[in-house]
């Protein structure tokens, strides 16, 4: 969990009217769903639009062993006195400012209720442990995420969640776009971007076949870093994409057979 207030404004490249519905739903006091495969994109947008609305933004990322009190706070005993230490939600509602929670399925169902007051028109927080009923400024927007891909019965969102919230659908880039995306982040030549994204193409296409995750934007960013750095690009997208991707060695084989010939070996 941690928060960030800086001047300088995240790079992020649009493929739609995201930017303009984020801020809509900011001006117009409405929470925001982000919908999207992983390492695509959705936490760099949330950081490039606080950055650019010029908020604060508390980041949580949500496992199951997240409880309310992680969200709101809880009393701590500090030199033999009790405390209230107030959790990142209450901070984001305090101060206004964006509280994103990353993968919101995986907290506990019981941990998501305390999300509804805030995500409909109360726009409140209740605090039981203290008495208090924060009502949120302005400027305070809750934001949360979440893979489609890994839905099931289990970990899925309630549709008393759902509903409180606008959604934006997020994919990963075009080939061009994809391409610019990874130069701009590593400062790689182009070409290689270009193959980058070719593999990432081929690979995605094994997706729900041979391979549980498809191929992120962000893992090829690591791999231009890493032949940036000097490595070589067959070693590099090994390191970065095939064994992040699988521990099958059939499966892994089969990656490298794409990679080794994109880059003629």
């Amino acid at each position: 969990m941690n928060a960030r207030a800086d001047t300088s404004v995240p790079y992020y490249s649009p493929s739609g009217q995201e930017e303009a519905i984020f801020e809509a739903a900011w001006r117009n006091r409405l929470p925001v769903l982000l919908k999207g495969p992983t390492g695509c994109g959705k936490t760099r947008f949330v950081a490039h639009m606080a950055a650019r609305l010029g908020l604060p933004l508390y980041t949580v990322a949500c496992h199951d062993d997240l409880t309310a009190a992680d969200l709101v706070g809880r009393h701590l005993i500090v030199d033999g006195d009790t405390r209230w230490a107030d959790g990142p939600l209450t901070r984001a509602v305090r101060e206004g400012g964006i509280c994103y929670l990353d993968e919101v399925v995986e907290a506990r169902k019981d941990t998501t209720v305390v999300l509804h007051p805030l995500a409909d028109d109360r726009r409140i927080l209740p605090i039981d442990r203290t008495g208090e009923q924060l009502a949120a400024p302005p400027n305070f927007m809750l934001v949360v995420s979440y893979n489609p891909g890994y839905q099931n019965l289990l970990k899925g969102m309630k549709p008393s969640t759902r509903q409180r919230f606008i959604s934006l659908c997020f994919d990963f880039p075009d080939a061009a776009r994809e391409t610019a995306i990874v130069q701009q982040e590593t400062g790689c030549a182009a070409d290689l971007a270009r193959r980058l994204v070719g593999i990432a193409q081929n690979l995605r296409q094994l997706k729900d076949q041979d391979l549980e995750e498809a191929v992120s934007t962000r893992l090829l960013i690591y791999a231009a870093a890493l032949v940036r750095d000097g490595m070589d690009p067959v070693v590099a997208c090994r390191a970065a994409m095939v064994d992040s991707l699988t521990d099958d060695p059939e499966v892994a084989e089969a990656l490298q057979e794409v990679i080794n010939a994109t880059f003629g070996r």
